[in-house]
């Protein structure tokens, strides 16, 4: 038995379950277009998506905060940024683009982290 002036001290223990502790989710993307040698620029990319947002989410969807970080006019390929918990909308404003000035488009979403050296390179394209 305990005398009553001394208290349980035992230590307390707090499990704590991060399920993402970046704020950011990186997407590398690649627009393919019918006529391939339509090319634009990465105003007019970021501008196609804002356009995608809007048609999807509305005026709140256009507003939604993206970054386009890295852009190849030639392949058409870009990284974007997006706080993690726009990352659904962004992606499926992508996946349900498809025309751009009365071309078939698609984009296609190559690789998605949260972290930005992961798509620095792909274990899939090693030889």
């Amino acid at each position: 038995m305990k005398p009553a002036d001394q208290k349980d001290e035992s230590p307390v223990y707090q499990r704590v379950v991060l399920k993402n502790a970046s704020p950011y989710h990186y997407m590398k993307v690649c627009l393919v277009l019918e006529n391939e040698s339509t090319r634009l620029s990465a105003v007019e990319l970021k501008q196609f998506i804002i356009t995608g947002l809007k048609s999807l989410y509305g005026e709140v969807g256009a507003a939604l905060n993206f970054d386009v970080l890295k852009y190849d006019a030639d392949t058409l390929t870009a990284f974007l940024r997006v706080y993690s918990r726009g990352l659904v909308k962004l992606w499926s404003s992508l996946t349900l683009l498809g025309s751009y000035q009365n071309q078939a488009c698609a984009f296609r979403v190559l690789q998605v982290s949260p972290f930005l050296l992961a798509l620095t390179g792909n274990s899939r394209e090693l030889q």
